[in-house]
């Protein structure tokens, strides 16, 4: 990774080696890198990857006749953030936060199974399951914080601003109590329930509140 405020991740290929990334991601790539635009895990994984809002194709880097580098770049200021992937070391992210990954790395949608979670979560509707092995690499809005749980430790996060977790973190949604702190507290109807153990990055921005402190200061179109 090079830079500060919108790092760069500069990926090195051996000859035959892979790399997948979102659509979009990619900055440049030497001339002997090969592109392929696919699935990635067939009908149902890009089935899977639209559930997260994302793209329903894949991108797919390859060195040909030789060692070469592709690069990747951020969609917003922030971090990038690689995590090792293996079997019992499974990760859950937030929709939009995959960058890329090595070949092995398996993609799949995370859905609560009780479904009044996804919809009063907002954001958390839909989260991602990093599986498989290998790296992949996350992109992570603002600054990142990273916190331990105990076993049976407990945080309670505003929605947008849950980056990733271990899959031994148990994932809920609580309302927020308390009628004043509702309307006037400006944390929204519910917060998000972490609890141990395992490892827990908080992000110190989110998209949608971006988004929002933007918004009165764009420019609005006369008809």
């Amino acid at each position: 990774m090079e830079g500060t405020v919108m790092p760069l991740l500069h990926i090195f290929l051996d000859e035959g080696e892979s790399v997948i990334s979102e659509r979009g991601a990619m900055i440049w790539m030497d001339d002997n890198i090969d592109m392929h635009t696919g699935s990635h895990g067939g009908i149902g994984g890009g089935v899977h990857r639209m559930l997260m809002g994302e793209s329903f194709f894949i991108n797919k880097f390859t060195a040909k006749g030789g060692p070469g580098s592709v690069s990747f770049g951020l969609s917003a200021p922030g971090k990038i953030m690689d995590f090792k992937i293996s079997e019992g070391k499974e990760l859950i992210c937030q929709k939009d936060a995959f960058l890329a990954a090595t070949g092995g790395i398996k993609l799949d949608s995370y859905v609560k199974k009780k479904l009044m979670v996804g919809f009063v979560g907002g954001e958390g509707f839909v989260l991602q399951k990093l599986s498989g092995d290998g790296h992949a690499f996350l992109e992570i809005d603002g600054e990142v914080y990273k916190k331990h749980l105990e076993a049976g430790e407990t945080i309670y996060v505003e929605t947008g601003s849950i980056a990733a977790f271990d899959r031994t973190v148990s994932y809920d949604v609580q309302r927020l109590k308390g009628v004043r702190n509702v309307l006037f507290g400006g944390e929204g109807f519910w917060l998000s329930k972490l609890t141990g153990p395992g490892e827990v990055y908080l992000q110190t921005m989110s998209m949608s509140l971006l988004a929002e402190r933007l918004l009165p200061f764009l420019p609005i179109k006369k008809k």
